[in-house]
């Protein structure tokens, strides 16, 4: 599952409202990318830089965007030898009040399908194999 979370340019394969992911640099431990989210016609981007900690967690904290506070944690709890429980703890704040308005339900609805979403991945990815 680590793998599914960190395969960020993948995103808009399966992740609702994800409409373009661009890696912008990464390496061992990290990756910077920018994600744009549409809806309606609506579209807002993002650049968070992705700390990695692979297997257990991936903590990501904003670069650039619409947000005055934007932190997140990805915990990847084992729970036997082919499986694991996988939580997102997200904390953000838009960076005025009419943005948050327009975006605020966008994005915590993004955020909060996001485990289901990469649920689904898995096992499009792993029930193929």
């Amino acid at each position: 599952m680590f793998d599914l979370v960190n395969d960020f340019e993948r995103y808009p394969e399966f992740l609702s409202g994800c409409s373009n992911a661009e890696l912008l640099e990464r390496d061992e431990d990290h990756l910077k990318g920018r994600l744009t989210l549409s809806k309606a016609g609506m579209q807002q981007s993002f650049v968070t830089r992705n700390d990695l900690y692979a297997p257990e967690r991936i903590e990501l904290n904003l670069v650039d965007g619409p947000f005055k506070r934007l932190q997140g944690t990805w915990l990847f709890t084992p729970l036997g030898e082919d499986a694991c429980k996988v939580s997102l703890e997200m904390d953000f704040e838009f960076s005025n009040r009419l943005l948050g308005m327009a975006f605020g339900k966008l994005f915590s609805q993004v955020a909060a399908q996001m485990v289901e979403a990469f649920t689904r991945r898995a096992d499009q990815i792993y029930t193929q194999r």
